[in-house]
């Protein structure tokens, strides 16, 4: 199992649409994909667990790899974020 931290920039935090862009990434992957933030432990493939989470921007949220491809989905899923979110 590997983690990284990453800091959300979209101005509206992960609302629908960015939200959307990163489970769609996860899903990409086979390993099992988690993230904590504020206590709160959910499901990176789903969207109801991001949107759940009510991530606003600035805010500091870390992901969970565990599985064979965990490497490649941890730098894919932080290069996703960092980018923008497709926003």
């Amino acid at each position: 199992m590997i983690s990284a931290k990453v800091t959300i920039q979209n101005s509206a935090g992960l609302h629908l649409r960015p939200a959307g862009v990163l489970c769609k990434k996860a899903m990409e992957y086979k390993c099992r994909i988690t993230f904590r933030f504020r206590g709160i432990t959910g499901d990176a493939k789903s969207i109801l667990s991001v949107l759940g989470a009510c991530v606003k921007k600035d805010s500091e949220i870390e992901f969970f790899f565990d599985g064979a491809d965990e490497k490649e989905a941890m730098e894919a899923l932080v290069q996703t974020i960092e980018s923008g979110l497709g926003e």
